[in-house]
């Protein structure tokens, strides 16, 4: 049988990744893969993590399963960062959190549990969107449309024609919207303009799902979520999908959830039930460890601090790069506009060339990133950002 399988190409990323770590040029940069690194190209262990490893060390007293749902208290400290302690939903008792194995199981699990409300929902997601989205929820048997986002002529957003095709979806169908640092484009809602979409999903009845996998890292944690709770205080039923990978470095631990808001307590039973069906039939039960962290950070007024002082250390050091990547590309005097990168939120822009481009400066200077432009802005450093620069000068 496995010898009528045929082989698939590598995924873009990681491919280039292979071939970075094999490439011998001193000067190679690696601004394909989307995870935080410090100026010396770490990704590191924040010391709230380490602090909190070592307290579960000293207080876990078992391994044993932990059931479909994950730990209660993970859930009730993801529900306060996410929507606020007070939130309607929350004081209301709508909602219900699972613990998953990173954004993805996440995502995964708000799929099936879509496809068991109306197998023939359609899913739109935004143009363009994180890779993954796409076989996450479509390989579910989901629909997957597009509607409107970025404008790559201009780098903005096109939220007119964004909001014109919303006004046409209906009730059944899932808007899949990005809470904060839209992957891959970096171009965020305003308020504003996520109050028009509230309007737009309260009028026409679609469930909007919320992915939020960079929250902390482009204004800070609250201003993150502000348009999440603004959605979530005008629809009745909302689904959010979170990772803790990013804002807690937790990559390799795999910790996400995926809440739920129902309009009522009794659909918030059948609810959790269902997403419960869900695990159970998928993966059967999440991971621990990373979660038991995130809970023991949240849960203690100490390591809350100190976590909220190195994500701020993070988040300012993606802010400084940002700008000082446009103040190093007018010193050298290429004549196009990139100020854009000033005014997007997170670890990723679309740096505006073409995949010729991106190739030629992945042959000739051994700077990898992907063919439609995106790169990590959280890979650029002091000691390689002239060279970024130069090799970006040569081929505009």
């Amino acid at each position: 049988m496995l010898e009528t399988l045929v082989q698939l190409p590598d995924d873009p990323i990681l491919g280039l990744m292979a071939v970075y770590r094999n490439d011998p040029n001193p000067l190679k940069i690696d601004l394909g893969v989307g995870i935080y690194k410090d100026e010396a190209g770490n990704t590191p262990v924040l010391d709230a993590v380490k602090k909190a490893q070592l307290h579960h060390i000293n207080t876990e007293t078992t391994k044993a399963y932990i059931g479909p749902a994950g730990a209660p208290g993970f859930g009730k400290v993801m529900e306060a960062l996410l929507l606020g302690a007070d939130h309607p939903a929350i004081v209301e008792g709508r909602t219900n959190t699972l613990q998953t194995p990173g954004g993805c199981g996440a995502l995964r699990a708000a799929a099936e549990l879509v496809k068991r409300c109306n197998s023939g929902a359609t899913v739109w997601v935004s143009n363009p969107t994180w890779a993954n989205h796409i076989p996450l929820m479509g390989d579910t048997g989901l629909q997957i449309k597009e509607y409107p986002y970025y404008d790559r002529e201009t780098s903005s957003i096109q939220f007119e024609a964004m909001i014109a095709t919303l006004e046409q979806v209906g009730a059944g169908d899932v808007v899949l919207l990005h809470g904060c640092c839209h992957n891959p484009c970096g171009a965020d809602l305003n308020l504003q303009q996520w109050e028009q979409v509230a309007a737009v999903a309260k009028a026409r009845g679609f469930l909007p799902l919320v992915d939020i996998a960079y929250q902390g890292l482009g204004d800070g944690l609250d201003e993150d979520a502000a348009g999440l709770r603004i959605l979530a205080a005008a629809v009745p039923e909302l689904l959010i999908t979170a990772s803790c990978s990013k804002n807690f470095g937790l990559y390799r631990e795999r910790t996400g959830a995926v809440i739920a808001i129902s309009a009522s307590s009794i659909a918030r039973d059948a609810t959790h039930s269902q997403l419960c069906s869900v695990v159970r039939a998928n993966y059967s039960m999440p991971p621990a460890h990373g979660a038991a962290l995130v809970e023991i950070i949240l849960s203690s007024e100490e390591l809350t601090a100190q976590w909220h002082s190195e994500l701020t250390l993070m988040r300012n050091r993606i802010n400084g790069l940002r700008q000082l990547l446009v103040d190093k590309i007018v010193a050298r005097g290429i004549e196009r506009d990139f100020s854009f990168i000033t005014r997007e939120k997170g670890m990723f822009s679309f740096l505006g060339v073409t995949p010729e481009q991106v190739r030629q400066m992945r042959s000739e200077n051994s700077i990898y990133f992907v063919d439609s432009s995106r790169i990590n802005i959280a890979g650029i450093n002091n000691s390689n950002i002239d060279y970024l620069v130069d090799s970006l000068a040569r081929v505009l």
